[in-house]
């Protein structure tokens, strides 16, 4: 699909003003979780706001906050439990809008396995992410009471990749999927819904924040900066709201951009639909409750929290303020 140059991109270049260049480093493959911005940059609403925005997919051997830390990219969609777990360690990241509003991770089960509720992963297997995706799953352990290191009474973690074989091939009990991804592939693969269980972190009151916009701490000093991140997230956001409202149009420009061919209409199309779930409601705007109750579920991690201490200085309105207001 041709993007569309807009009068007031013409109008830069006729001026002779140069594009400010940002990098996105996102957390994953091209797909439908990233169409926002996918949308932004096809429908020229980047453009519009001067900017030449390059999206960088991610994959399994790229850690978003390590790319950001290197220099490789200017901002980065991260989960907030990786994006604090970073700041404490050192790297000093900062949330500056939040276009998801709810989570969708989730730990799916077979009913085959006897597993009814929370308390019955006693002495079960389960596959779980890695790369700062198990942050929220330990805490949520530790809470229930249970030892990830496989002793007798708690769990056996089982180091998930990106798929879901373990489940298929029931060397776990359950795995983490996302509602609007693996879950489908588990699907797909011929197991029926009614021949699962799944545990939505939301509904265990553990669920984190995913998939919001994070940059280094001293880049927001700058002024300059400051405005070129204004005019991301307002140009982010209108391609979020155009993608709810589009959303196979946008799963189409989705597979455009997908430079692999790994991924099919059907499937997209689908996962657009649930992504719009997440995204509903959201602004870009940090619900700061919501970010609290993230700092709260991560210190809550028994002898091995996440963070050891309530961050300061993690998140900012100042870029959405500004947005939002214009």
């Amino acid at each position: 699909m041709k993007r569309l140059l807009t009068a007031a991109f013409l109008a830069s270049m006729a001026s002779g003003a140069s594009a400010e260049d940002v990098k996105l480093q996102l957390k994953w493959v091209t797909q439908a979780q990233f169409a926002g911005y996918y949308v932004a940059k096809d429908k020229g609403f980047y453009e519009e706001e001067g900017l030449n925005v390059t999206i960088l997919p991610g994959g399994p051997d790229i850690a978003p906050t390590q790319v950001i830390a290197g220099g490789g990219a200017d901002v980065i969609v991260e989960w907030m439990p990786a994006a604090l777990a970073a700041r404490e360690k050192g790297l000093p990241l900062v949330n500056i809008a939040q276009p998801f509003a709810k989570s969708g991770m989730m730990l799916t089960c077979l009913a085959e396995t006897g597993i009814k509720e929370p308390k019955d992963f006693a002495d079960k297997t389960l596959g779980v992410w890695f790369f700062g995706n198990e942050y929220p799953f330990l805490s949520w352990m530790s809470q229930l009471g249970f030892k990830t290191d496989g002793s007798p009474g708690g769990v056996t973690v089982l180091k998930q990749g990106f798929n879901v074989d373990p489940l298929l091939q029931k060397q776990a009990a359950c795995i983490s999927t996302m509602t609007y991804n693996e879950y489908w592939q588990v699907i797909d693969a011929g197991i029926k819904p009614e021949d699962l269980v799944t545990f939505k972190y939301e509904d265990q009151g553990v669920a984190t924040l995913e998939d919001g916009l994070y940059v280094l701490e001293d880049r927001l000093a700058d002024p300059a900066f400051q405005e070129t991140m204004v005019k991301f997230v307002r140009a982010s956001m209108k391609g979020w709201k155009y993608a709810e409202e589009n959303p196979d149009e946008a799963a189409m420009i989705v597979l455009e951009n997908d430079q692999t061919g790994a991924q099919t209409e059907q499937h997209q199309k689908r996962m657009m639909g649930e992504i719009a779930k997440l995204t509903a409601g959201s602004n870009g705007a940090l619900d700061v409750a919501a970010a609290e109750q993230t700092v709260a579920t991560l210190l809550a991690g028994g002898s091995d929290p996440v963070i050891t201490k309530a961050p300061e200085g993690a998140w900012t309105s100042v870029i959405t303020d500004k947005a939002l207001a214009n």
